[in-house]
């Protein structure tokens, strides 16, 4: 098949939406398929552009097998309300005319990947002029996110918001999303069950799994090889709730058998160096180099995944399979109810959001019980080779890309393959052309 992406974040960026879209574009070329991408130079987390690429010039690759083809876009330095929207609208004004050159190589489905939901519209428009399969898949809904964490206010933009949103989801021919609770908020705003599609994100666990020894990374940050390690690891945005896990940081600092990790960056990483950069049992430190992530995510005894209540259920964090799949325990923050509680709870310890004091002691609880750390840890390990390995999740995908759009044939192959079928018409007329 012929596989056009389109969504503004892409590898080689290591967290979020990128690492999901570029993973599955590498493992469709990896199957024989055509794929080719639009997308924004890398510059998330970070939120600024990654040497050597550059924000103001478009720009073309070849990375694991697929053709990308990069715009130029604003990047703001802190990505708030207006400054958020002028930099999603500046990729989608630049990325236009590469959609629609790219329209004439006649893609059997169009892929658009939301954040950022400006795309949708030209994703749309180049689907209908080359006849292609109209796909928007959401990762998060983030008209509901920007106006439920205060990013964007006023009534009348969002009844306006919300009636574009609704308008654009019910045009396209399928909407998948990550999870079933995203599903349902998918199907309130109109969407269709026959347009619905569960696509969620997956673990790769064969390149995450649990190590037999100490993380090397230990030793490399100073900390002593005793203290029991509690990780973040991640985007330092808005909608991580990381305000908590600070404030738990510091009901903690004075228990030297624990030691906390931040890494990561964003726009909340300032706030969290300048509350706990300098307590003697906390690290911030950059994100890892891919070679690393598993020693990154062995390097925790605890893993903690803080949510905003007002976030619940609008996004799944994409955290949560890697934190699976590395075989250490899960403490997260979520309401019953919730897609979160429900992945977390069966395998994992979960406390109510925004509560700093029931974190801090669910953290020193779990800390004190080694027995179920580990009980914790293979409970999410498992979870995550039966339900999210990356071969299963995409296998799925595929087969269901090949039944809305099959596969275009040559057409010189076509009439040959016809041709060779020994049908009963095709039978007689060869009887008539045979000599006496």
């Amino acid at each position: 098949m012929k596989i056009l992406i389109y969504g503004i974040n892409y590898a080689p960026e290591m967290t979020g939406i990128g690492k999901y879209t570029g993973e599955m574009a590498a493992w469709l070329a990896s199957r024989g398929h055509e794929v080719r991408v639009v997308t924004a130079p890398p510059y998330y987390p970070e939120w600024r552009v990654a040497q050597p690429y550059t924000a103001n010039r478009y720009a073309s690759e070849a990375r694991d097998g697929v053709r990308i083809s990069r715009a130029p876009l604003w990047v703001p330095s802190k990505p708030r309300g207006k400054g958020r929207l002028v930099h999603l609208a500046s990729f989608a004004l630049s990325s236009l005319p590469l959609m629609m050159r790219h329209a004439f190589w006649r893609p059997d489905v169009v892929f658009c990947v939301a954040p950022s939901l400006l795309n949708a519209p030209i994703g749309w428009l180049a689907a209908r002029l080359c006849g292609a399969h109209a796909w928007l898949h959401i990762q998060d809904f983030e008209v509901d996110a920007a106006f439920k964490l205060d990013i964007l206010r006023g009534s009348w933009l969002k009844r306006t918001a919300l009636a574009v949103e609704r308008a654009l989801l019910t045009r396209f021919d399928s909407v998948s999303t990550i999870s079933g609770k995203m599903l349902e908020r998918a199907a309130d705003k109109g969407v269709r069950a026959a347009q619905l599609v569960r696509f969620p994100n997956w673990a790769s666990t064969d390149a995450v799994y649990p190590l037999e020894r100490t993380s090397r990374l230990k030793e490399t940050l100073g900390i002593a090889p005793d203290p029991v390690v509690v990780l973040y690891s991640g985007n330092m945005g808005m909608k991580q709730g990381l305000d908590v896990l600070t404030d738990a940081t510091l009901a903690l600092k004075d228990q030297p058998d624990l030691a906390f990790v931040f890494c990561g960056s964003g726009p909340a990483r300032a706030a969290i160096e300048a509350a706990c950069g300098k307590l003697p049992n906390c690290r911030v430190i950059d994100l890892r180099p891919v070679e690393e992530l598993n020693e990154l995510l062995n390097l925790a005894d605890i893993h903690v995944l803080p949510q905003r209540a007002d976030a619940a259920d609008l996004v799944m964090p994409s955290k949560l399979t890697g934190m699976f799949a590395s075989g250490r325990a899960v403490i997260a923050m979520a309401s019953p109810g919730t897609e979160l509680h429900d992945a977390v709870a069966p395998r994992g310890l979960v406390v109510p959001p925004g509560d700093a004091g029931s974190l801090a002691q669910a953290i020193r609880a779990l800390a004190d019980d080694p027995a179920r750390r580990a009980e914790y840890g293979r409970a999410g390990r498992a979870f995550a080779v039966a339900s999210l390995s990356r071969d299963a999740v995409l296998e799925d995908f595929e087969t269901r890309l090949r039944a809305v759009r099959p596969a275009r044939k040559d057409p010189a192959i076509a009439r040959a393959e016809v041709e060779s079928t020994p049908t009963p018409a095709l039978e007689r007329v060869r009887e008539a052309k045979r000599p006496g």
